[in-house]
């Protein structure tokens, strides 16, 4: 059963025009299904209001649509959180008499530049995205491991702790034994659903619900991380080079209090060091998280500020 994963970024409900309301809360979601051919559409819901809602649809999608209605500072911050995270594959849909001549030079050098405009035809995109999610290669083949960054959880009378997420990488498979990490603690996964289908295995890109055996809904919080991998890497000191966004204003200072995004964790951090030396927008940085933070070795990480007025997201950091 394949699955697409979307971000949509822009007017508030854009995607109920592509599928039906699912969870909702910072996030919403949106599921589109045909035959076992699924789409995940995501919404930032409490976004501009909070940075980090754009971050969590932004970090689970594969593709995005951004739909523009007006130019506003909020347009800009997507566009650079867009291209931060890497997010190469998208849609543009102009609304309200927009032309291309007044956008395309607003997102020049970033990856959104290379996002076809596509018209605002809501038949159109729900079969477009079908196809994209039919041609998605298989993903987590031969692989043993696997990791399941927590976005939702809540317990289900008679059927116990239920979490929901996206399969981030690898594989992982009906009575697997996963580590919630950042914790020692260990979860037995009892089954899987796939947009209300059992399963009984599920790989990267997949949207699922786990019901689990060995963990309490009390011992679980958003950004929890199920796995199986033991190459993940579990740490609140992490060292390498920040590459600041084009319109970051001034270089970093010590002491600064950011947020660290990767996977569903948006972490508090202060900058313990910092080498400005050179090229100011690449510094060698040191950060002291309050959380561990758990991620693949040499995955990015997104650095946000929250007092950053019009512009929050500061960068892309590949810890060392």
């Amino acid at each position: 059963m394949p699955n697409l994963t979307v971000a949509v970024i822009g007017p508030a409900g854009y995607a109920g025009h592509l599928g039906k309301k699912g969870t909702a809360s910072d996030l919403t979601f949106y599921n589109q299904k045909r035959d076992r051919i699924t789409v995940t559409y995501i919404e930032p819901s409490r976004y501009p209001e909070r940075v980090s809602s754009l971050f969590f649809a932004v970090s689970m999608a594969e593709m995005a649509l951004l739909v523009v209605d007006e130019i506003t500072p909020a347009f800009g911050e997507s566009v650079l959180m867009l291209d931060a995270a890497g997010i190469g594959k998208g849609f543009m849909v102009l609304l309200n008499y927009l032309s291309p001549d007044q956008v395309m030079p607003l997102v020049k050098g970033t990856v959104v530049g290379n996002y076809p405009i596509v018209p605002d035809d809501h038949n159109q995109l729900r079969e477009t995205f079908l196809l994209l999610a039919e041609q998605q290669p298989a993903r987590g083949v031969g692989m043993q491991h696997g990791s399941v960054p927590v976005d939702h959880f809540f317990p289900v009378k008679g059927v116990g702790t239920v979490v929901l997420g996206g399969v981030a990488e690898g594989r992982i498979r009906v009575h697997d034994e996963l580590r919630v990490f950042p914790t020692s603690r260990v979860a037995h996964v009892r089954s899987i659903q796939k947009h209300d289908d059992d399963v009984t295995e599920a790989a990267a890109g997949d949207r699922v619900g786990l019901a689990l055996k060995g963990v309490e809904a009390d011992d679980l919080d958003r950004g929890h991380v199920l796995s199986n991998d033991p190459s993940l890497v579990v740490s609140s000191i992490l060292n390498g080079r920040v590459e600041l966004v084009r319109y970051w204003p001034g270089p970093l200072k010590e002491q600064m209090v950011v947020y660290l995004g990767h996977w569903m964790q948006f972490v508090p951090a202060k900058v313990a060091y910092v080498n400005n030396s050179g090229d100011w927008k690449k510094p060698e940085v040191t950060f002291r998280s309050e959380k561990d933070l758990v991620y693949p070795p040499g995955s990015a990480v997104l650095v946000h500020y929250l007092e950053g007025g019009k512009l929050r997201v500061v960068g892309r950091f590949v810890p060392r």
